[in-house]
Formats: structure tokens, C-alpha cells, sequence
């Protein structure tokens, strides 16, 4: 599991539970503060209607016809009120009157039957001087069909001649708690939701470094080359440098272990021939065998000057993971100036040179690893091309790349050695000596086209023998 994939599963767990308790406890401190809004004007309601009722008591006789005339006439008017989202059409709230034995004397609502005895919460507490209050429901399977009664004493001359209940259908109450909940159910999915996205764009900007070098260290792993991303950050820069560091580290072992055994092995045979040549020269040679023997000392000796030079070049190119120097580079007059250098020796194996330019191709990059990479390739065409033959050299734009193409018509890659020739020190040998060259020009070419963005390859050809070099520059 990625961090950014953790970060959202953790941020979402513990988000989730403590919006969930946070949810549950807002929507009941709302639901009861609704309901204690309601229940306050309620009390004051009780009260003053007791008090009316206690006005018109005569002789400790209770007298709630007119009370009960306006309270009818009330409910039967038409209203407009708009409460904030609802509208009130009408008067809602009920009355009832019991005597101070709790007899039901009138009920506005038509609940209670008069000269019953009622012996409901609100009743039995005013009755005793208490604060009665209660919630029922007038209907068992409507959960909206709840009802708040708050009771009020009526009293005359410090007598209690009865009670009256204010009743408060819960019904609107209720559409208001709803909605409230809805409110806040959808405002705090919104905010999950705001909260996710915010914790995983911040993750993916926290951890975007992380992937970076992440995907440095895997293209390092598989001898890519590989330039350290910028890392924001003391720690990450840190990290970053800790890993160059060891990139190098490991890097310089291994690269002075492979150089060792296979420079000892390049070695052997050159020095063993010049060995070979002296120990007979000291003896008495005739002239035309000393002649011989003396050429192959020279020879052998240039091979080893070769496989110095080279494999200084390729150290030096190695070690660079960017292009130090950059410049324009026409690539029309490189390709000239890398032929001539090898006219003698094109002239002396009867090769010629075809070339087919689709203008001048100026890149960005360094001219003398380019003219060497690409020297590289025509000496490789020029050992391989038979006598009498030519070699094709093309280039042109594909995309945003220049591929310069060197063509041979030689005896082509034999299939064993397709995935080993850009291998160090692997060579194969040339058709007409048999010899092998030092295994360090593909090499270099490859360094030399990775570090200019690009890459080589070599194929055969498909229209007959020989073989295809393709160099491939980022434009």
C-alpha cells in the first residue's frame, strides 16, 4: 500500500469516527434545544391563560366558556405566517382545563372527554404544585404525532382551583429537526469529502518527492542513467544526497572490479604476443622473421595504445551523469569531418561513402563525444563493410529526435551476439583478419547517446547483408 493510499485510509478512519460521534452528539443537543424552545414560551403560555381562567372563576367556581370560545375561534383563523422555510396556516396549539380533583372540564382538541378524571403527568404534578410537564403520542405508529403538554395551576386566593394544559403539536418541531439533520448530515459528507481531497492532494505533494526518488533509485538499479531529482526539504535533500553518495559508492567498486578483471583479460593477449616476439628476438633470427616479429610487436602495441585511449575516454565519460558542455552541433559538417578522418582507411579497403542529408540538423550537445560516437560507428562499418562495397550514411528528423543512420554490407550480427555488442570489451571479430577490436567503441556510443537524451541500436539489415546503425539524438 502506497503512503499517499495510507495517509487517506488512516485520515478517512479517524475522521470518520470522530465526525460520527460528533454528528450523533449535535444532533441531539439540537434536538433537544428545539424542543427547549418551544417548551419555554409554552410555560409563559400556560400561566397567562391560568391567570384568565382565574379572573373569570366566581365563588371558586371555574368558568372556561369563554376561554374556550377564543381559543376556538382562534384555531379557525386563517394564517400567513412564513417561519424561516415553513409556513404556519394555523393556530395548532390545544387546551385543556381540569378542576383541582383533575377532572377534565374542556379539551380543545377533543382528546380528553369532559367530567373524566385525568390522571396524565402534567395533572398530577401542577395538581401538586410541581412543574408538570409530559410528551405523548396520539398515535402509537406515527412518530410525528407527538405532543408536548405543559401545565400551569390555577389559583385563586393561594386555592388551587384547578389546572390548564397548554398543548403543542411536536409536529412542525420535528419537520424542523429533520431538516436541520439533513443539513447537517449533508454539510458534513461535504466536509469528509473537502477534507479527503485536501489530505490527498496535500499527501501526493508531500510524498511526490518520495516517488521521484523512488523511481531514481529503481532506474539506478537497472544501470540506467539517472540524474538525482531536486528535492525539496532539508530532510529530502538529505536523502537525496545520501543516496548519491551511495549510488557512487557502489558504483565506483563495482566499476574499478569489472575495469580490473576485464582490462587483465584484454591485457593478456597483447602482452603475451610482444612477450612472445622479444623472447625470439633475443635469439638469432633471420631478417625476413624478425621483420615479421618485429610488426607484430608494433602492432600489438598500437591495439594496446587503442585500448588505453578508449578505455580513458569511456572512464571519463562514465563518470559524467549530465552533459558538462553544450553547444550547437551541426550535424552535416560532424558527419564530414568523422569520414575524413577515416578516408585513408576507407580508401585502403576499396569502401566508399554514400550520403543522403536532409539538411543541416543543429542540436543542442557536446561536438567531440558526438564526432567520437559517431567515428565510432563508421570505423565499426568500415571494419565490417567488404571491399569494393559502400557505406550509407543518412540523417533526418523523426519527432522531436535526429537519427543519423550507418549502413554496412558486411556478414550482419550473428543472432548469440544481438543482446552482447554494446557490452564492454565484447567484440567480435572482423571477417577478413579474424581479430577483435577492444569491445569499447559500442560502449561508448551508448554512453555517448543517453547522455544526449537518446539512444543506439544495431540490426541487421532486412533487404540483404549487413548491418544498421541507428544514433538517435534528442533534437
Amino acid at each position: 500500500m502506497s503512503l499517499t493510499a495510507r495517509f487517506l485510509l488512516g485520515f478517512a478512519l479517524v475522521a470518520s469516527v470522530g465526525l460520527f460521534v460528533l454528528f450523533s452528539q449535535l444532533i441531539h443537543r439540537v434536538e433537544r434545544q428545539y424542543f427547549e424552545a418551544v417548551e419555554e414560551p409554552m410555560v409563559d403560555v400556560a400561566n397567562i391563560l391560568a391567570e384568565i381562567f382565574a379572573a373569570d372563576a366566581k365563588n371558586g367556581v371555574l368558568e372556561p366558556q369563554a376561554v374556550e370560545k377564543a381559543i376556538r375561534a382562534a384555531q379557525q383563523r386563517q394564517l400567513n405566517a412564513q417561519i424561516y422555510n415553513r409556513t404556519k396556516t394555523q393556530v395548532d396549539m390545544q387546551v385543556y382545563v381540569t378542576d383541582a380533583q383533575g377532572r377534565v372540564l374542556f379539551d380543545s382538541a377533543g382528546i380528553e372527554t369532559p367530567g373524566t378524571i385525568s390522571n396524565h403527568r402534567d395533572v398530577n404534578l401542577t395538581l401538586m404544585g410541581e412543574y408538570g410537564a409530559r410528551s405523548s403520542r396520539t398515535s402509537e405508529y406515527d412518530p410525528l404525532s407527538v405532543v408536548m403538554y405543559v401545565g400551569a395551576p390555577i389559583r385563586q386566593n393561594d386555592r388551587t382551583l384547578g389546572m390548564l394544559s397548554v398543548a403543542k403539536p411536536q409536529r412542525g418541531v420535528l419537520a424542523f429537526v429533520w431538516e436541520t439533520e439533513r443539513w447537517l448530515k449533508w454539510s458534513i459528507v461535504t466536509t469528509v469529502v473537502l477534507m479527503l481531497l485536501g489530505i490527498y492532494l496535500a499527501a501526493r505533494w508531500a510524498t511526490r518527492p518520495l516517488d521521484d526518488l523512488s523511481r531514481h533509485a529503481l532506474a539506478v538499479s537497472r544501470g540506467e542513467r539517472s540524474t538525482s531529482p531536486h528535492m525539496p526539504g532539508h530532510q529530502m535533500k538529505t536523502l537525496a544526497t545520501a543516496l548519491e553518495d551511495m549510488r557512487d559508492a557502489l558504483e565506483g567498486r563495482e566499476y574499478v572490479e569489472n575495469y580490473v578483471q576485464s582490462l587483465t583479460h584484454e591485457l593478456k593477449s597483447p602482452v603475451a604476443a610482444i612477450l612472445g616476439a622479444s623472447e625470439i628476438l633475443q635469439g638469432d633470427v633471420p631478417e625476413p622473421k624478425r621483420a615479421r616479429f618485429l610488426q607484430n610487436i608494433r602492432s600489438e602495441a598500437g591495439r594496446l595504445r587503442d585500448l588505453l585511449e578508449r578505455l580513458l575516454h569511456l572512464a571519463a565519460i562514465e563518470k559524467q551523469k549530465t552533459l558538462e558542455n553544450r553547444e550547437p552541433v551541426n550535424l552535416h559538417e560532424m558527419l564530414y569531418r568523422a569520414w575524413d578522418h577515416h578516408a585513408l582507411i576507407a580508401a585502403g579497403r576499396e569502401v566508399s561513402l554514400q550520403r543522403e542529408m536532409t539538411g543541416d540538423h543543429v542540436i543542442q550537445g557536446d561536438p567531440w563525444l558526438i564526432e567520437l560516437a559517431v567515428s565510432n560507428l563508421i570505423q565499426n562499418a568500415i571494419d565490417f563493410a567488404p571491399k569494393g562495397s559502400a557505406i550509407s550514411v543518412r540523417s533526418y528528423r523523426f519527432d522531436s529526435n535526429v537519427v543519423i543512420e550507418i549502413e554496412d554490407r558486411g556478414p550482419g550480427i550473428p543472432d548469440y551476439a544481438r543482446e552482447r555488442v554494446f557490452e564492454r570489451f565484447y567484440s567480435l571479430p572482423r571477417p577478413d583478419t579474424g581479430k577483435k577490436s577492444t569491445g569499447l567503441g559500442l560502449c561508448f556510443v551508448k554512453e555517448v547517446a543517453e547522455l544526449h537524451g537518446g539512444s543506439v541500436e544495431l540490426t541487421n539489415l532486412e533487404s540483404g547483408p549487413g548491418a544498421k546503425a541507428m544514433l538517435i539524438l534528442a533534437a
